[in-house]
Formats: C-alpha cells, sequence, structure tokens
C-alpha cells in the first residue's frame, strides 16, 4: 500500500513506532503478526462485532492495507496522538474517487502487543467504499487460501 505520513515519523512510544514502523516497511506479514497479542479485539466500521484473536485480526488488518491504498489512492496519516500504550492515528485515503477519513485507535500490553484495534470512517460514502472494497479482498484472501 503506498503510504506517506503528513506528520513526524519517528520518536513515538516504542509500540506506536513499531507500528509506524511497520506502515513505512511495506505491511509485511511477518511484521504485523509480531505486533499482535493473541487475543487482541479488531472492530471495523463495516462489521457489527467485535472480532476476537490474532487470526482474524491479522487477516483484516492485512485486508485494510491493500483496500484502503489500492487504487490511485494513497494511505495517508494526517495527525497522531501518542498517549504512551494508547494511539489515534487520522487517515485519509480515496476508494473509487471517494474521499475516506478515518482514525485507527490502538491499545497495547505492557508487552508491547496490540490487544484493541479500532477503526472510525467517515463521510458515508467513504464507509460505503471501505465496506465494498474491504469485501472484495477479503474475497480474493479468502478464495486465494482455499486454492493454496
Amino acid at each position: 500500500m503506498p503510504s506517506q505520513f503528513e506528520v513526524e515519523t519517528k520518536g513515538y512510544a516504542p509500540p506506536l513506532q513499531a507500528w509506524i514502523d511497520w506502515i513505512l516497511s511495506g505491511h509485511d506479514a511477518e511484521g504485523l503478526h509480531a505486533q499482535l497479542d493473541d487475543n487482541v479485539t479488531f472492530m471495523s466500521p463495516v462489521v457489527f462485532t467485535p472480532q476476537k484473536g490474532a487470526y482474524i485480526t491479522f487477516a483484516y488488518l492485512m485486508a485494510a492495507s491493500e483496500a484502503l491504498g489500492g487504487n490511485a489512492g494513497v494511505f495517508k496519516y494526517v495527525r497522531i496522538f501518542d498517549c504512551g500504550q494508547r494511539a489515534v492515528l487520522e487517515f485519509e485515503t480515496e476508494i473509487n474517487g471517494k474521499y475516506v477519513n478515518g482514525v485507527d485507535m490502538i491499545e497495547w500490553s505492557d508487552e508491547g502487543k496490540i490487544v484493541d484495534f479500532k477503526v472510525m470512517v467517515r463521510p458515508l460514502q467513504a464507509v460505503q467504499a471501505v465496506h465494498a472494497s474491504m469485501g472484495a479482498v477479503l474475497q480474493k484472501m479468502q478464495s486465494a487460501a482455499k486454492e493454496g
């Protein structure tokens, strides 16, 4: 996923810095796995119930990295609020011509693992675009898993 930051990319609390470094490194699967607590909770703007566990959270975050950065859009963080073991990162991107603005709210354990990840998106047309794009990427991932 192409990404750029409109904010500083160094000097944050270690767990947040690890997340930013992962974004900048190109989203390798191993790097994401290493950051997730086994019992992480993931909350999506397009899924009604919280998703529990590293496996499902990994799938959603990898799909989001493709869905939110795909097409001609460039995913970028525009504001970061670093609160030690908690952070709020505001992002912008574009999906199929629709402006997407949202926040990632992340909480880490004492061991620096992500234990809570919540995504909120606005406006309504952006939520609909994210839903469609994420659905397509997750379907593609599911089909590839069945074949392999």
